[in-house]
């Protein structure tokens, strides 16, 4: 995964009014945590914040004090109705180091035919993986489950590097049976006035 590069300001004011104002000047708040060090409260340019994280686990490469870190995402509040980003927790990670994290699952294939239905009971996966190759998701084959069938987080193959921290037994992804709709009382007797006339 290549590392994102973001301007970062140590940020020294805090509180509602201060961070409306970070906010007021395209910028995000945040704090970077982890590896034991006191939290650094800073301040991150909003646009490229918000097209960074539009990848999944993101690698993020900072310079807080002269110093370089490395973070990746750990919580992002945006704001309910806007969506813009509120706040963003970075936790730091070092080259090597294994970080666990979530990735996305997405389905591949067809299920069987008739009128079933595909359920994620999780659309995420906790797994373990090196801070600087963290897959971005997991694709699994769909291909010609029925009604009844489930795939359980130990079955996925996870991509390269990338071993299940989670419960391998959790079930992930189940297919049922669609359900039939009641007719309504008027479709009902539509259709008994039908068989009337036939």
């Amino acid at each position: 995964m290549a590392e994102i590069k973001l301007a970062t300001e140590v940020r020294t004011e805090f509180g509602k009014g201060a961070a409306r104002r970070i906010r007021r000047a395209d910028q995000v708040p945040g704090v970077v945590y982890g590896h034991g060090a006191e939290p650094v409260h800073v301040t991150l340019p909003g646009h490229d914040l918000l097209l960074a994280l539009r990848t999944a686990n993101v690698l993020i490469g900072l310079k807080i004090d002269g110093k370089d870190a490395l973070v990746i995402p750990k919580a992002v509040q945006r704001h309910p109705l806007k969506g813009t980003i509120e706040h963003v927790d970075l936790l730091t990670v070092k080259r090597g180091e294994k970080v666990q994290v979530e990735i996305a699952v997405n389905t591949e294939g067809d299920l069987a035919p008739g009128a079933n239905l595909l359920e994620f009971v999780q659309n995420t996966l906790l797994v373990e993986a090196e801070a600087t190759h963290i897959p971005e998701s997991v694709t699994v084959s769909v291909e010609g489950l029925d009604a009844g069938d489930s795939i359980v987080a130990k079955d996925i193959t996870l991509p390269k590097g990338a071993t299940l921290a989670g419960d391998e037994d959790a079930i992930v992804i189940q297919v049922v049976a669609a359900q039939a709709e009641e007719p309504t009382e008027d479709e009902a007797a539509e259709g008994e006035t039908e068989g009337a006339e036939a």
